[in-house]
Formats: structure tokens, sequence, C-alpha cells
């Protein structure tokens, strides 16, 4: 993607996890894990594919309340093993096209966790933040929060 105005497209999302590097790298690589916290509250995932390599593809499955599937995907773009992931991402039909980047940072047993969403127009970005692109995230956050205090 390209980085000119990088900043416009980009919501940025910054967290302090009271876990250690280790365990929230863990909870974003390992498909039986991540099936335990993404998505918003009240969601249930199902891991479809999970090939956490660059290059590789992975796809999930949310159930709504309605019964109805959302389907997030995506290919990894880049991995520095627990320091940085980078995927293209789809989340059909709300989100598509983005780039995900997902910076992790020891802060002595805690963790520096920074999720960027790049979009392809700072338009786009904007739409997304109507959206209520924050909340989503956020819940979804949470759950992660949740998950890791539990392990």
């Amino acid at each position: 993607m390209n980085t000119k105005n990088e900043t416009n497209r980009t919501v940025t999302i910054e967290r302090i996890y009271d876990a250690p590097l280790t365990l929230v790298w863990d909870a974003w690589t390992n498909p039986e894990h991540i099936a335990n916290w993404w998505g918003p509250k009240g969601m249930n995932t199902r891991i479809l594919e999970h090939n956490f390599e660059v290059g590789g593809t992975w796809k999930y499955a949310m159930t709504m309340p309605d019964g109805n599937d959302f389907i997030s995907e995506g290919t990894y773009i880049e991995i520095l093993p627990k320091n940085k992931i980078v995927t293209s991402a789809d989340f059909k039909p709300m989100t598509q096209g983005v780039e995900l980047h997902i910076l992790l940072e020891a802060a002595g047993d805690k963790t520096k966790f920074t999720f960027k969403v790049i979009h392809p127009t700072e338009a786009y970005k904007i739409q997304q933040e109507k959206m209520g692109i924050y909340n989503g995230w956020g819940s979804t956050f949470d759950r992660l929060e949740a998950f890791l205090s539990e392990a």
C-alpha cells in the first residue's frame, strides 16, 4: 500500500495489555486462541483458514446474532515474530481493501499494543469512522483483554 498520506487514511488504536508479549503474540497467531476473542462482543468465531506465513491466507466466519455469517479474510504481507503482523483484510460486506498493522512491544511484564487500519482513501477512512470502526474494534480488543486475563 502506498504510504503517501498514510496518516490521513489510518485509524489507530493503542492499548497496554497486562500480559507478557509472548502471550499476546500467541493470542494473535494461534487459531485456537483467535477463535476465543476475534470479533465484537456477542459474536462466535470459526477459523476457516489460518496459514500464518508471509503470503499465507486467513479466513474467519463470525456468526451474527441473526444467524448469518460475517466473513473476514486476508493475506499476510509481513511477519516479524513477536513484533509485527501486516495483513490485507476484507470484512465483507462492510469493509474491504484495508491493511491491518498489529504492532507489539514488551513493556516490562505488560505489552504495548498498536493497531492500525490503513484505508485506500481518506474518504473511506472517514466513512468507516462514521460506521463505528472504533466501537467494533474496541469491543474486539476488550474481548482480547478478557482472554489474556484468563490465559
